[in-house]
């Protein structure tokens, strides 16, 4: 009988299974939806759990939490920004394991762990929400096509042969 065993250990030393959990929590954040192993899904969860708990706070202090645990600046934000306030009035309990059949190759147990409330509906709101920057004179210049002599002397009213014609005499 084991007592006090708080996490599997998922067949791995512990700075592979701490950079598993971290892969998997990022998959999870990024894409809302993730099909692994019933084992890998039910420890990752409560990680991904209390990363979502301090999400919720939006200070400096778990923001920092956040990105020490995850070292990606782009789900951190999303954490932040999107993940957070989604879970804003709700206590705990945000995601879920879904049992799959097994695994065809060698009948592993699978499994999709997901977020209860969808997610990519409240980034489409906010993305809505947000106004359009101005662009600057920069921008403007950089995305305009460039103007070649075809297009300016069909602009001053000559035919493409004819600049075509202009062109080829002044290289020889």
């Amino acid at each position: 009988m084991i007592h006090r065993v708080s996490h599997k250990k998922l067949s791995r030393d512990t700075n592979a299974r701490r950079s598993l959990l971290k892969n998997l929590a990022s998959s999870l954040v990024l894409h809302e939806k993730i099909v692994t192993t019933e084992t890998k899904a039910k420890a990752t969860r409560p990680y991904v759990e209390k990363l979502i708990t301090k999400a919720k706070e939006e200070s400096l202090n778990s923001q920092r939490y956040l990105s020490a645990r995850l070292n990606r600046e782009n789900v951190v934000r999303k954490l932040i920004e999107i993940v957070g306030p989604t879970f804003k009035e709700r206590r705990g309990g945000y995601t879920r394991v879904i049992k799959l059949p097994p695994r065809v190759g060698d009948r592993a147990p699978m499994a999709v762990l997901e977020f209860v409330e969808d997610i990519s509906q409240v980034a489409a709101k906010k993305k809505l929400a947000q106004k359009p920057t101005k662009s600057s004179k920069r921008d403007a210049k950089t995305k305009a096509p460039k103007k070649t002599k075809k297009a300016v002397a069909i602009k001053q009213g000559r035919s493409k042969k004819a600049a075509v014609k202009k062109d080829t005499t002044k290289k020889k």
